[in-house]
């Protein structure tokens, strides 16, 4: 059998798999760096199942981990589409052949900007950073946000200072954007972060964050 008839079948019985034992599911496409979930962008409903990244679907996923096997009619999708399944989101990963669907579920909606650059005058009258005269880069994009091992420490290291979390960030990449340490981060439930390290992979962005404190 021709590989590409084999991908084929494949596809079909995960497409079989999926109408027995999963649920309607709508597939969407980015159009732009804003807003991928925005109703426009929806261009399939198809049945689709989901499972821990060892395949077995007698197991809950536990802590810590955001990655998941898809099981779904392939031919349809491809890497950077999204899968909304209820409340839950997913984002395609990486569809390689013959392997199963590699998928990674949301838990955040986050935003990225970044700061304008220095002047010789600073970035204004008194040196600070003003929000309205960031960049904007990315908006509203569901995404993976988990904290990273390890912590870092406020910069006055106090006795009485926290650590300052880490997260690592999954979300897909959009053409023409490229992260960049400084960059800024914010989420849906108002958290800020400032980008460490952004890594863009062949299943998308890998981005390291510094979680603001006050």
């Amino acid at each position: 059998m021709q590989p590409g008839a084999l991908q084929d079948r494949i596809r079909w019985g995960m497409n079989i798999a999926a109408r027995k034992i999963g649920a309607s599911t709508d597939a969407y496409r980015p159009s732009g760096a804003s807003t991928p979930l925005d109703p426009v962008n929806r261009f399939l409903r198809l049945p689709a199942a989901f499972s821990g990244i060892d395949g077995n679907f007698g197991r809950a996923v536990g802590y810590g981990s955001s990655l998941w096997h898809g099981f779904f009619d392939a031919a349809y999708t491809r890497p950077g589409d999204y899968l909304v399944q209820g409340y839950d989101v997913w984002f395609v990963a990486a569809q390689q052949r013959l392997l199963p669907v590699l998928c990674v579920q949301t838990n955040r909606v986050i935003s990225f900007t970044r700061p304008p650059a220095p002047t010789a005058t600073g970035a204004n009258s008194y040196g600070g950073m003003v929000a309205s005269t960031n960049m904007p880069l990315l908006t509203n994009w569901p995404a993976s946000v988990l904290g990273a091992s390890g912590a870092g420490h406020p910069e006055a290291d106090l006795p009485g200072d926290s650590t300052v979390p880490y997260w690592t960030v999954l979300f897909p990449a959009w053409p023409g954007v490229i992260l960049q340490p400084a960059d800024l981060l914010s989420d849906d439930l108002g958290r800020n972060a400032t980008v460490s390290a952004a890594e863009l992979t062949e299943l998308g962005w890998r981005v390291t964050a510094k979680q603001a404190t006050n």
